[in-house]
């Protein structure tokens, strides 16, 4: 199969202009520009794979300790028929696993330290079915044993009360009991038996856990007040969400974690989505330097022009002579920086380790900082765009000056020649 000769020619001036001081200075530019949108492009993959790294490693913690799906009544009082809720959701082939909660709020008191807390009642037996917390803090949920009221606290909020495993704290249930002397709030001294670190602040500082039925004895309550779920793919939260709620039976609210904390993802959303603008602007700077580049090229290449022209050569070849030559560019730069831009978003728990001990310095210190490490995770539906962006944007700049390229009057390009 013949070759058009377009692509042959405009290959060959993306290649050449190195013999010549003139046309080695057009050859510079066309390189400046070509690297240009090689780190344009490699730029938005690392920065957007280490932000989806950052979201993967939070929203991992996140639900190391809340479940994928909740399930509970509208009035957040005891479940009318907890087993046979349990039941219902199981029979959803997308359910790994599901176990009864209580849920509630009260005050946390020690001398006079007090805190607003989440009260969480589990099972633990089964609380390892729903959350990867209860996994790794087994032998903590462990020692919560019936009828002795023990409590086990996150990380922060032992740490902002300054207690540990052994000492007691006060549980002030925010239903007080009538009295003849007026309301009284119900109290119940508790004793931490252990404490968690889920590497999230807002579940480490206020989250309190305690057995099932003590919860159910303190805050006098018939039952479990919800039924926690998870699943084979979390992705698919919201719509196993959609199909609970038509397939269980009772005045029941669904919420999936997507729904828990939407303020928070979409706070993410929108932060990518303007890095992803801004960090485009680079690529597109180094794109339109091409019309420069092109636009040089084609004044250089005037005598060229004229004799394809006498020779037969239609407008429409001389500017696909350039466009090629632009596109070119693009193709190669946008190749460049996606084999830049991976190598480093795929290595980059290596990378970043090394430049720390060049620099003698620390990026994220664990002081600090919750997560210590660089994470990244680049994803197909973030490079794709930018490839498609970055190559779109070099064939535009090359429009015009290919435009005016078949412009170009033999008689006047040869008048002087």
């Amino acid at each position: 199969m013949q070759i058009p000769y377009e692509l042959i020619l405009g290959w060959r001036y993306t290649r050449a202009g190195r013999a010549t001081r003139r046309n080695g200075f057009i050859s510079f530019i066309s390189g400046v520009s070509m690297l240009g949108i090689a780190l344009g492009v490699a730029a938005l993959i690392i920065v957007l794979s280490v932000m989806n790294g950052f979201q993967k490693e939070v929203r991992d913690r996140m639900l190391g300790v809340i479940s994928h799906i909740e399930v509970f009544t509208p009035s957040g009082g005891a479940l009318p028929d907890p087993q046979k809720t349990l039941a219902e959701i199981r029979a959803n082939p997308q359910v790994v696993g599901a176990a009864t909660f209580i849920a509630a709020q009260a005050l946390l008191a020690r001398g006079e330290d007090m805190k607003g807390t989440m009260v969480r009642g589990i099972d633990p037996a089964l609380e390892g079915q729903v959350t990867d917390l209860a996994v790794t803090s087994s032998t903590t949920l462990a020692k919560l044993v019936p009828g002795q009221f023990g409590v086990v606290l996150g990380g922060e909020l032992a740490r902002a009360m300054g207690v540990r495993e052994g000492d007691t704290v006060t549980l002030i249930a925010p239903s007080g009991q009538v009295t003849p002397a007026g309301v009284v709030p119900r109290l119940k001294q508790m004793t931490v038996v252990g404490t968690f670190d889920s590497g999230h602040f807002e579940y480490d500082s206020a989250l309190v856990m305690m057995r099932q039925d003590d919860a159910a004895r303190i805050f006098r309550l018939e039952g479990p007040t919800g039924i926690r779920i998870k699943l084979k793919d979390l992705h698919q939260a919201r719509e196993v969400a959609v199909e609970l709620s038509r397939s269980l039976s009772g005045d029941l609210l669904i919420r999936d974690w997507t729904r828990q904390n939407r303020t928070w993802f979409s706070a993410v959303q929108l932060e990518k989505r303007m890095m992803f603008i801004i960090l485009t602007l680079i690529v597109a700077v180094a794109a339109f330097n091409l019309v420069s580049t092109l636009v040089m090229t084609v004044t250089d290449k005037r005598a060229d022009i004229a004799i394809l022209r006498t020779l037969g050569a239609s407008p429409k070849s001389i500017m696909g002579i350039f466009v090629v030559q632009g596109a070119m560019v693009g193709v190669i730069g946008t190749l460049a920086g996606l084999l830049l831009g991976l190598g480093i978003a795929f290595n980059i728990d290596v990378i970043v380790p090394a430049l720390e001990r060049l620099l003698n310095a620390s990026f994220l210190p664990k002081d600090i900082y919750l997560i210590s490490r660089m994470p990244s995770e680049p994803q197909y539906s973030d490079i794709m765009p930018i490839a498609v962006i970055s190559l779109v944007l070099s064939f535009l700049a090359t429009i015009y000056p290919s435009w005016r390229a078949s412009r170009v009057n033999p008689a006047e390009a040869l008048r002087y020649e």
